[in-house]
C-alpha cells in the first residue's frame, strides 16, 4: 500500500493567567488550510501544571479540526454523487 498525501498538524499554545489557549492548522492537498481554537481553564485552587492545559486546550483544537475535516469530506461526497446524504458524525 502506498502513501497518497501526508497532513501536518501545527499546534501553537499561549498561557494568560488561568487560561491556556491552543490554535491548530492543517494544510490540505488541495490547498485549503483548516484552523481549529481550543481552550482550558485552571481553576484558581489548583496547582499550576501547564502540560495539562495544554493536553485539554490542544485536544479541543484538534477535535474542532476532527468536525470540520468530516463537514469537509461530507460536502465533497455530496458533490460526486448529486444528492444530499446523511452527515457524517464523529
Amino acid at each position: 500500500m502506498s502513501t497518497l498525501v501526508g497532513w501536518h498538524v501545527e499546534l501553537e499554545f499561549s498561557e494568560q493567567g488561568h487560561r491556556t489557549s491552543a490554535a491548530a492548522l492543517i494544510r490540505l492537498a488541495d490547498g485549503s488550510e483548516i484552523k481549529g481554537r481550543g481552550y482550558a481553564m485552571r481553576h484558581p485552587s489548583d496547582p499550576e501544571q501547564l502540560r495539562v492545559g495544554e493536553e485539554i486546550a490542544g485536544a479541543r483544537a484538534l477535535m474542532g479540526l476532527a468536525s470540520q475535516l468530516l463537514q469537509k469530506a461530507h460536502v465533497e461526497i455530496d458533490e460526486v454523487a448529486g444528492r444530499h446524504s446523511r452527515p457524517l458524525n464523529h
